[in-house]
């Protein structure tokens, strides 16, 4: 699997964090679960079809492995790490680390 980040200052009524559990072919996202392992090679799922708010594009198999984007959510003033994250290639099992700021720490810039 590979999983590419889009970053994303999300709306009113988008996820404002991202919690991502895989499992072989299968993500729960958010507390959703998307069983991928179906998608033969060579195949491209539109986004439209996975009706996922997370997802950024559309999720195709390459070479065997399941290659998609989610939308990381960022606040007003994004780290580097969160800004430009990198890709996850071929993840384990289990809880995956994904790039974030700190949301319930709040920046002072003195307009009190």
């Amino acid at each position: 699997m590979r999983i590419t980040f889009s970053p994303d200052r999300p709306a009113v009524g988008r996820p404002q964090t991202l919690e991502v559990h895989k499992q072989g072919d299968v993500l729960t996202i958010n507390g959703e679960v998307f069983d991928f392992s179906d998608l033969p090679e060579g195949a491209t799922l539109p986004r439209s079809a996975v009706r996922c708010s997370s997802l950024a594009r559309d999720v195709e198999r390459i070479e065997g492995r399941v290659h998609l984007t989610l939308f990381l959510p960022h606040g007003p003033y994004p780290s580097d790490t969160v800004a430009f994250p990198q890709a996850l290639e071929s993840p384990p099992d289990g809880v995956l680390t994904i790039p974030h700021d700190p949301w319930a720490e709040e920046v002072d810039y003195g307009q009190d």
